[in-house]
C-alpha cells in the first residue's frame, strides 16, 4: 500500500513537471509566443459545456452526478487555464441552466441553435465542446471527436488526443469522426471532447477528482498550443 501511494504522488509531480517543460518549449521553439497572444492579437476560443437545464445528459453510475454538472466544472477549469495563457474565452453557459427558451416546443433544438449563435457571433478561432461519455460498464477512456471531411478540426482533435494518450490512463489511441450538431453546424474548427465514461465506476471516480480534471484540461491546452503552431 505504501509503495502504491508513493508511486501516485511521483506520477503527479512528473505530470506537472512535464507540463511546465512543454509549455516553456512551446513558447521558446514555436511561432506561438506570449507576444502573439497579446490583447491585440489573442485567439478567441468558445468553450461549450454540453447539456444543462432539463437536459442533464448522462448520469454517474455510482455518484448519480449529472453530466451537465460535470461538463460545466471541467469547462470552467479549462477556461481558467486558457485565460491564464492569454486566450480570449467565451463560454456558452456558466450556470446549470440550459440555453433554450422555456416556452420553446423543442427545447433541445432551441438550446443547440443558441450555442450555434454564440459561436457565430464570437468570431471564434476554434471551439471546444466538453462532454462525458456513457456506454457500458467496461468502456473507458477520453476521446476527441471532429466533423467528417473537416481537416482543420481533425488536426486540432489529433493534437489534443496526442496529449490525452500521453497523460491520461486508458485514453483512446486516436481521435474519431463524430456526427454531432456542434461539429456539423458551425464553420469554425470545432472538436467535441468526451473526457471519460460516467458509466464506468472506476473512471467516474477519476472524473470526480480535482487532479484528473486538471490533467484533462492541461492536456487540452497543450494540444491547442501545438495546433496553433
Amino acid at each position: 500500500m505504501r509503495k502504491c501511494i508513493i508511486f501516485t504522488v511521483n506520477k503527479k509531480y512528473l505530470f506537472i513537471g512535464s507540463i511546465l517543460i512543454l509549455l516553456i518549449a512551446l513558447l521558446l521553439f514555436t511561432n506561438l509566443s506570449v507576444q502573439s497572444l497579446s490583447p491585440n492579437t489573442k485567439y478567441t476560443v468558445v468553450i461549450d459545456a454540453g447539456h444543462g437545464g432539463i437536459d442533464g445528459g448522462s448520469v454517474g453510475k455510482v455518484s448519480g452526478i449529472s453530466e451537465a454538472t460535470l461538463n460545466l466544472d471541467y469547462a470552467k477549469c479549462l477556461q481558467n487555464y486558457m485565460q491564464d495563457f492569454g486566450f480570449n474565452v467565451i463560454m456558452t453557459r456558466t450556470t446549470d441552466s440550459g440555453l433554450y427558451n422555456p416556452f420553446a416546443q423543442n427545447k433541445k433544438k432551441d438550446d443547440m441553435q443558441k450555442r450555434k449563435e454564440i459561436v457565430e457571433n464570437s468570431n471564434a478561432d476554434f471551439v471546444i465542446s466538453i462532454h462525458m461519455n456513457s456506454f457500458n460498464g467496461s468502456a473507458q477512456g477520453a476521446q476527441v471527436f471532429y466533423g467528417e471531411n473537416d481537416e482543420p478540426s481533425q488536426f486540432l482533435a489529433t493534437k489534443i488526443q496526442k496529449y490525452f494518450v500521453k497523460y491520461l490512463n486508458h485514453a483512446k489511441q486516436d481521435s474519431k469522426v463524430g456526427d454531432y450538431y456542434i461539429l456539423n453546424a458551425i464553420k469554425s474548427p470545432s472538436v467535441l471532447v468526451e473526457c471519460g465514461y460516467l458509466s464506468n465506476a472506476k473512471e467516474e471516480a477519476l472524473l470526480l477528482t480535482e487532479d484528473y480534471k486538471k490533467e484533462v484540461c492541461y492536456s487540452i491546452l497543450l494540444g491547442v498550443l501545438e495546433y496553433l503552431q
